[in-house]
């Protein structure tokens, strides 16, 4: 529990007619009922009970962090004021206006299971006015002081992902919220796709603004950070076609309401897919800093990626559930099974940079979780680093000799910048990556059987250790290139999966006649849900390009602390 610290303010005020202390400090509000006050409880056995068996009442103290608290109201009259209109109320009707402005209700953040948040009330009640004028301004001036928190967002909603649910999802749940927080917004409906990345390009003022917030799935979060990123790099004279400059960060911080088919990056940095818990986090300024991948292709940029980059099955995977949209969310999972029956592997040539000097390794037991110590060693450090490398006029890219290779046969070649956790997959692809180290895990499946990479697969959903497997090789590096065998030219990389789809509905099982088609030389490169057009690729990770309106993961205490009933 947070030390309260100097106290500002403390009375005794009445909660549901029951008496409580209550104290503000900079850091915590807290109410304590008086023990001059008990609850009778008429139905409560009378015999005794060990000491050891009694848990302390939830109902005696309570303690909300001042920075949780999302709003303070005064109310305009007591409940007993509702009562029917009638000449036997009416001296107590009187009486009661006499009372008006004499409570306040505090809204607060409470914690659910499953890492959900949600906004519960309190009403105190006072002696006076001028006390509860006193109470409410302190409160409020507590919350003005608190500067990460935002006033002016920019929204975006898509109206057409997930379930096209994202609009109601907006102005049902979240608006409100908002509102009752008191911050304003500008809410842009997309017309189009990529709609939202030319605005915050081109059009949007971003000055205006202390965040933008997306309303939809992983695409509309990616056409966020595309357009946010682009436009940063722009203003601070920086060349986002070349692989070696490092890229700035983004001084907006970006919010996520999850209402998409996949909402990955959302489960992944919270913890889950809820609405209300995620505009909460907004609310309260929540900040998490996040590591991008820029994806170049002869120094021309081609994408960002801040989860998953998959070539082999799971680029196959995304580009023939393309061709099925027509078949819902059940796409993925026939694609899936399907490409695991054809089982095609890949020749190609991977070179990276291992990440030196840092802290955690991608089979750590260790789990990147809210205020991750890897996380802010690691992100020290690159920045320590990147310093050192200006002043020296050179960058990590030069020293060749650090450079690795590794050339074969390749199932899949996967790089993770985050768990990639989600509710089919609790603990992801890399269950050991962290959002802001400043590093990706590569995953090389080489060429194996079929039972094999089954058994691959289902320990993403296991407790056992996934890389525990022969043709299973993970290191976590902060740069590598990949390029396909038979390459001769530029032209060569470019995909034509389209055509393929058009000359090949399902592929035969077969691996041993190449003519029969069924065994391209080329896969196509997965980037969070996107096609990439080119399949030699060269990808960097940025330490901490952007930041979210959230917190990472919470840590969930195994016991609750059952001595002191004021713990949060």
């Amino acid at each position: 529990m947070e030390r309260p610290g100097r106290l500002l303010l403390q009375s005794e005020l009445r909660v549901r007619n029951t008496a409580y202390d209550v104290s503000l400090s900079r850091s915590l509000l807290i109410w304590k009922r008086r023990a001059s006050s008990p609850v009778y409880h008429p139905f409560r056995p009378r015999f005794c009970v060990p000491l050891f068996l009694c848990r302390p009442d939830p109902g005696v103290c309570h303690s909300v962090p001042v920075s949780e608290i999302i709003s303070v109201r005064e109310e305009e009259e007591e409940n007993g004021s509702r009562q029917r209109d009638d000449g036997s109320w009416k001296k107590i009707r009187e009486r009661e206006g006499k009372d008006c402005r004499q409570a306040f209700t505090v809204l607060y953040v409470e914690r659910c299971r499953q890492h959900r948040w949600r906004c519960a009330e309190v009403t105190f009640t006072c002696s006076d006015e001028a006390v509860c004028q006193h109470w409410v301004s302190s409160i409020r001036e507590q919350l003005a002081s608190n500067t990460s928190r935002p006033k002016h967002l920019l929204v975006y909603i898509n109206p057409y992902g997930g379930k096209r649910q994202g609009k109601r999802i907006y102005e049902q749940k979240v608006a409100p919220l908002f509102t009752q927080a008191g911050i304003s917004t500008s809410v842009i409906v997309t017309e189009y796709a990529n709609h939202a990345r030319d605005h915050l390009k081109m059009e949007a003022e971003l000055k205006k603004f202390d965040g933008v917030v997306c309303v939809g799935g992983d695409g509309m979060f990616s056409e966020i950070i595309h357009g946010l990123i682009w436009r940063t790099q722009i203003d601070c004279g920086v060349d986002p076609n070349s692989p070696e400059e490092a890229l700035s960060p983004c001084s907006l911080r970006i919010g996520i309401i999850p209402a998409g088919s996949t909402d990955c990056i959302c489960f992944a940095t919270v913890g889950t897919n809820d609405p209300v818990t995620s505009a909460l986090h907004i609310i309260v300024g929540d900040s998490q800093p996040l590591d991008v991948c820029s994806v170049h292709h002869n120094n021309m940029f081609l994408r960002y990626s801040v989860s998953l980059l998959g070539y082999g099955f799971y680029g196959d995977v995304l580009s023939d559930s393309e061709r099925k949209r027509w078949m819902g969310p059940a796409r993925y999972d026939f694609s899936g099974l399907k490409m695991f029956l054809t089982h095609h592997y890949y020749e190609g040539t991977v070179s990276y940079l291992p990440a030196r000097g840092i802290i955690g390794t991608p089979r750590d037991a260790t789990r990147c979780r809210s205020g991750c110590v890897i996380c802010q060693h690691n992100g020290q450090l690159n920045s320590e680093r990147s310093e050192k490398y200006e002043m020296d006029e050179a960058s990590d890219s030069e020293s060749s000799g650090e450079w690795r290779t590794i050339r074969g046969k390749f199932l899949a070649i996967n790089a993770a910048s985050m768990s990639c956790a989600c509710p089919r997959s609790p603990k992801g692809l890399s269950p050991a990556a962290h959002l802001a180290d400043g590093t990706t895990d590569l995953i090389l499946v080489r060429k194996c059987s079929r039972f094999n990479f089954l058994r691959h697969l289902l320990r993403h959903t296991s407790k056992d250790d996934q890389f525990d497997l022969t043709f299973i090789e993970v290191h976590r590096v902060r740069r590598f290139r990949f390029m396909p065998r038979h390459c001769q030219s530029d032209s060569d990389l470019e995909l034509d999966f389209h055509e393929n789809s058009k000359r090949q509905i399902f592929s035969q099982i077969c691996k041993d006649h190449p003519a029969c088609g069924c065994a391209p030389a080329y896969s196509s490169w997965n980037c969070d849900g996107e096609i990439l057009t080119h399949t030699a690729i060269d990808v960097r990770a940025h330490c901490q390009l952007i930041k979210l309106f959230a917190r990472g993961i919470e840590e969930l205490p195994v016991f609750e602390d059952l001595t002191n009933p004021c713990a949060i």
